[in-house]
């Protein structure tokens, strides 16, 4: 019997809107009543995902962790202070917001606290970044270093609706940067991540599961996207859901044949754990 399900938010465990579909609320109850440990696992910061997560009974997180940051920072679910914190060199971060408000470049800056400064937006990011908690939009002639003052800095993304235009540009940086401050990873099919090296869903894992005893073997990783890749790689069983993006496919033991938007998690149970437990 698997023992923890660690699973990316955003068109993973949430559907549209950010919001989490009726069937895994089920799926929650059902890992609950399997003693299965279900543990969010996000690139946005704590107080995102707590606030994505504000309409579920707390009782069906009572006692579980979460994973932030792309795996620099886990808590204990209900507690702002991270047991683990890992933040990126400031003067990178800095060299790449830079570089992003010279070509007015969509960007999300990110700091210890879990505020998301985010500036230069198009219409599609902002409106997608309206319904997350902590969002503040900058506007084109603010400097979102400034407005961080002394914060420590955890990650900074580029968005361009033109995937492999983003990825482009996440490769030309890549040669530029100090491979010993940042690693680069790509997520919804728009944004290029840059991250502390080292830093990533796989190590945060592999941190918690170690704190809590559990072997990697016992653990799911549950992910779309390539900064998933790592936790489905590092899991003892890696799955997709039926959206995840192609490059991350050959990688994952599982491919479910349900969509985040329509809840991917009773099926997810239904396939490891079919004897189990069901709440009706």
């Amino acid at each position: 019997m698997y023992r923890l399900i660690a699973s990316d938010m955003d068109e993973t465990f949430l559907g549209a809107g950010h919001a989490v579909p009726a069937a895994n609320i089920a799926a929650l109850e059902r890992m609950r009543a399997l003693g299965i440990l279900f543990v969010p696992s996000s690139g946005r910061p704590y107080p995102s995902i707590m606030g994505s997560l504000s309409g579920i009974d707390p009782a069906l997180l009572r006692g579980s962790y979460v994973i932030s940051y792309n795996g620099g920072f886990i808590n204990r679910y209900g507690d702002p202070e991270p047991l683990l914190r890992t933040t990126m060199d400031r003067e990178t971060v800095a060299w790449l917001y830079r570089y992003a408000a010279r070509h007015r470049i969509c960007l999300h800056l990110y700091t210890a606290s879990g505020r998301i400064l985010a500036q230069f937006l198009n219409d599609a990011e902002r409106a997608y970044v309206s319904g997350l908690q902590g969002v503040e939009q900058l506007p084109d002639d603010a400097c979102a270093l400034t407005a961080a003052g002394d914060e420590e800095l955890c990650k900074i993304i580029f968005m361009d609706p033109d995937f492999a235009a983003v990825k482009r540009l996440g490769e030309s940086l890549r040669a530029q940067l100090d491979p010993a401050a940042a690693d680069i990873t790509y997520s919804s099919g728009r944004y290029a991540e840059f991250v502390p090296h080292g830093v990533d869903k796989g190590t945060g894992l592999a941190h918690l599961a170690g704190l809590l005893g559990i072997d990697m073997a016992d653990t799911v990783g549950v992910g779309d996207s390539a900064n998933d890749l790592a936790m489905i790689r590092a899991a003892g069983l890696g799955v997709g859901v039926a959206n995840a993006s192609r490059d991350i496919l050959p990688f994952c033991d599982l491919v479910l044949d349900t969509a985040a938007d329509d809840g991917a998690f009773g099926e997810l149970l239904d396939r490891i754990a079919p004897e189990g437990a069901r709440t009706r």
